[in-house]
């Protein structure tokens, strides 16, 4: 499992170093492209995972700002129809974006897990166990290259379809390249007991929504407990 947990992380820093220009709209949309032309109306790319694909254009008055792979910063104006070339900022001010939404997935209990919870509670539970909650999330800053800094907060509840009632609490301190792979840890709190857990995901995107995915391992003296979770978010500043 160390290993896994490396690789994870090992292939998160080389995806979040790879160099492409961040388009960012102004519905909060970042894309992944490589700028070809800006003209007085116009911004014209291909899509960094195709680059050999069609040239795309987009509305100026759509975008917000594009970050280079060479990290300098390009803002564009308000104005849709401005003549000037656009405007460039040593350091915009950074925004605290709020990603929250639903989560719901699923739990593997360890055989010892599942052991030591029917001698607590003197009753039968399922290793398999579905997880229904929420997923506060707050973007705290971005880098030029398009890395995310995040801090998670993650209550679940499991085992319903059990007719149990078998709660936990996550805190999570992350990180998320500008291609959407995550990692992140923190502290857990469950009827198992207090201990960290390790997280690993990507982020979709479409319509403006995010469309997160996310795998999480949390060991203890009690058991380990390995779960995957879906869901769904809008950008909120």
């Amino acid at each position: 499992m160390k290993k896994l947990l490396f690789t994870c992380l090992a292939l998160f820093v080389v995806l979040a170093c790879q160099a492409q220009d961040i388009l960012t709209k102004r519905n909060g949309d970042e894309l992944q492209v490589k700028v070809q032309e800006i003209t007085l109306t116009e911004v014209k790319y291909k899509r960094f995972d195709n680059p050999d694909g069609p040239l795309i254009s987009i509305l100026k008055s759509e975008v917000f700002m594009i970050k280079y792979e060479n990290g300098v910063k390009t803002v564009i104006a308000n104005e849709a129809s401005s003549t000037s070339t656009p405007s460039v900022y040593q350091q915009p001010q950074q925004q605290h974006l709020k990603l929250s939404g639903p989560r719901l997935g699923f739990t593997v209990l360890s055989s010892k897990l599942v052991d030591n919870l029917e001698e607590e509670h003197m009753e039968s539970v399922s290793p398999f166990i579905t997880q229904f909650g929420w997923q506060f999330e707050t973007r705290i800053f971005t880098l030029d290259n398009g890395t995310s800094g995040l801090f998670e907060f993650v209550p679940l509840v499991g085992g319903l379809e059990q007719g149990k009632f078998l709660p936990s609490l996550s805190a999570l301190v992350g990180i998320r390249g500008p291609k959407g792979i995550e990692f992140g840890v923190g502290p857990n709190l469950s009827v198992a007991g207090a201990g960290l857990v390790f997280a690993a995901g990507t982020n979709f995107q479409s319509q403006g929504i995010n469309f997160p995915v996310n795998v999480a391992f949390a060991p203890s003296k009690d058991g380990a407990r390995f779960s995957v979770l879906f869901g769904f978010n809008s950008r909120r500043d």
